[in-house]
């Protein structure tokens, strides 16, 4: 068995200095935690894999093939392999958790 409290996992992501904390690896699924401050712009391009976004934290926009859609906490949003999409509009440091299925590549 496998646990995670989120308050650690989000203290060791801000530790590490990386937007993207990857907890969870199996070739199934991956997870991670990905962190944007108010104000940054999200520069991730189409993953192969699908996503799920978790909003645990703040507020924005995410842009899903051109289809905008406000985030706040408790938002999930679904993304299909290969579309583009990106947070933006960020006003408050976001945090989501992000689920890869089957694990994200390329990492």
């Amino acid at each position: 068995m496998q646990a995670f409290e989120i308050e650690q996992l989000i203290l060791q992501q801000q530790k590490e200095s990386r937007p993207y904390l990857e907890f969870i690896r199996q070739t199934s699924m991956s997870v991670g935690i990905y962190r944007l401050n108010a104000g940054d712009v999200d520069r991730q391009k189409p993953h192969a894999q699908d996503e799920l976004y978790y909003i645990i934290q703040g507020k924005g926009v995410i842009n899903v093939a051109g289809d905008d859609r406000s985030v706040n906490p408790g938002t999930l949003v679904f993304v299909p392999a290969k579309v583009e999409h990106f947070f933006h509009f960020i006003t408050e440091d976001l945090i989501t958790l992000v689920f890869f299925a089957p694990a994200e590549t390329g990492h």
